[in-house]
């Protein structure tokens, strides 16, 4: 198999789509003059990545329906201008002919790329490219004043492209995004390492994420699954053009299944695109919810709603209707706390964490996926937390864990005990934790993790009539 063309040469230059993106950004313009003075300026969008609940509103919103595309890919350079909606299936979609990607590809396919940008990103090639905002040029953002303005590390407007990642469009909205790829090759080598105790995995993560190589070959993707206490994995990945089989999880067969087994080392092998896309057919494990990994019903599910997206319907459904706490009333069973979260630690406090989530939190598995800041002369930036809404510390390991799924509430206990319990073990832990989904900080605390003064300085420039909602009223508030 070739990234390249039938015939084995690159596929011509891609024809460049600004006419069209230019027809997108003036509708957006429009659609913003078109929103009442006074009135909350939101998307017109009816499909979220966010797990945290919103407002209803009746309220016209941003018409975003032409900044669906790849603008251009120049595969010389080694970049692509992107539409700020543009899904990441899309995007990748367009490099892969080049024999190139983004440098992190988020784990699913409709997660946009201003999304990944705005809300922050994550995947296995985050342990030596950062996250995904680390790789923008420069991107033009609709502001909260509704003036587009070009941001870069180093012009005028360095203070918004800095402060712009977990703003979470609070202070704008990408319309472009000029991006770094990087070359892939067409198949991923995959080495499956089991590991029985938790602190052995915390010492052989961070050695690999500093040497990039375990055993004397080299690592280019790097995650891990926690199962129990006893039984956890890293899985690392090394870029390789030699033909073989390869497998194919989009079937029958489920991949985080795949990981698992008895002692030592499993290899496998994925085509790039199959790599870059294996969490998606089953939502990682959470497709299990819906039964679709029972093989009685995997068999006759169709394959096209093995993905995301289709989940989510599913998720919406749930919430309008509460089917889930109906299922559980019917078998005399509590309500249940959505418990869907991503955290970051330093690394050294990786198996605390873990340890202690397994002990008070019923949910398995868990997703561990290391990340460390790219050179931050690089951003350009001259502060030492060059990102200062989610003021990440340069030259040090962070392991992000992700756990999404439900735990039974406790008649009398407050809303949200499992949540809150997390994030005041994060904090002690000297990490943070992603805001995409339910957070409970108060006031104050909320300011010290995620900008403070510099955020309100930036609301003030870039937002000065709050058209936007602020970052607390949306992450916490839930407005």
């Amino acid at each position: 198999m070739s990234l390249l063309g039938r015939a084995g040469h690159a596929p011509a230059a891609r024809e460049s789509g600004y006419p069209a993106h230019r027809e997108g950004v003036a509708r957006l313009l429009a659609s913003y003059r078109a929103i009442p003075p006074g009135a909350v300026v939101r998307l017109a969008k009816k499909t979220s990545n966010l797990f945290r609940a919103r407002a209803a509103t009746s309220a016209p919103g941003l018409d975003v329906s032409g900044l669906t595309r790849v603008i251009a890919v120049d595969p010389e350079a080694r970049t692509a201008d992107v539409a700020g909606m543009t899904t990441y299936e899309d995007l990748v979609a367009a490099t892969l002919p080049y024999g190139l990607a983004p440098l992190v590809v988020p784990q699913l396919k409709t997660i946009t790329l201003g999304g990944a940008v705005t809300g922050l990103g994550i995947e296995s090639t985050s342990f030596r490219n950062g996250l995904p905002h680390e790789s923008v040029l420069e991107m033009d953002v609709l502001t909260g004043s509704g003036e587009i303005v070009t941001a870069t590390a180093t012009n005028e407007h360095a203070e918004l492209f800095h402060g712009f990642p977990n703003s979470y469009g609070t202070l704008g909205y990408t319309v472009r995004l000029k991006i770094e790829l990087e070359p892939v090759q067409p198949f991923v080598a995959l080495r499956h390492v089991r590991f029985h105790d938790l602190r052995e995995l915390e010492a052989e993560l961070e050695r690999i994420v500093v040497d990039r190589s375990y055993q004397g070959e080299q690592v280019d993707y790097l995650d891990g699954v926690v199962f129990t206490a006893e039984e956890s994995y890293l899985t690392l990945g090394r870029r390789t053009d030699e033909p073989g089989p390869v497998s194919d999880y989009t079937g029958m067969d489920i991949f985080y299944r795949s990981l698992q087994h008895a002692d030592g080392v499993k290899r496998d092998r994925l085509t790039i695109h199959d790599y870059l896309w294996r969490w998606d057919t089953d939502w990682f494990w959470c497709s299990r919810a819906f039964g679709t990994q029972n093989p009685k019903i995997r068999r006759f599910w169709p394959k096209k709603y093995r993905r995301s997206s289709f989940y989510w319907k599913l998720v919406a459904l749930d919430r309008k209707y509460h089917i889930g706490d109906r299922l559980e009333a019917r078998k005399g069973n509590p309500p249940q706390e959505r418990v869907v979260q991503d955290i970051e630690v330093p690394v050294g406090r990786t198996a605390e964490f873990v340890e202690w989530f397994l002990r008070e939190i019923p949910i398995e598995p868990i997703w561990l996926c290391p990340l460390r800041l790219r050179d931050s002369a690089v951003a350009g930036a001259e502060s030492d937390r060059p990102w200062p809404l989610y003021p990440l510390e340069p030259d040090r390991t962070y392991v992000n864990v992700g756990f999404w799924s439900a735990v039974p509430t406790v008649p009398g206990q407050a809303e949200g005990t499992a949540n809150r319990a997390i994030e005041k073990t994060v904090s002690a832990l000297d990490g943070h934790k992603s805001l995409y989904s339910d957070a409970y900080y108060d006031e104050a605390e909320f300011a010290a993790l995620y900008g403070g003064d510099t955020y309100a300085q930036l609301k003030n420039r870039y937002d000065p009539d709050q058209r936007l909602l602020n970052l607390y009223s949306k992450a916490v508030q839930r407005k």
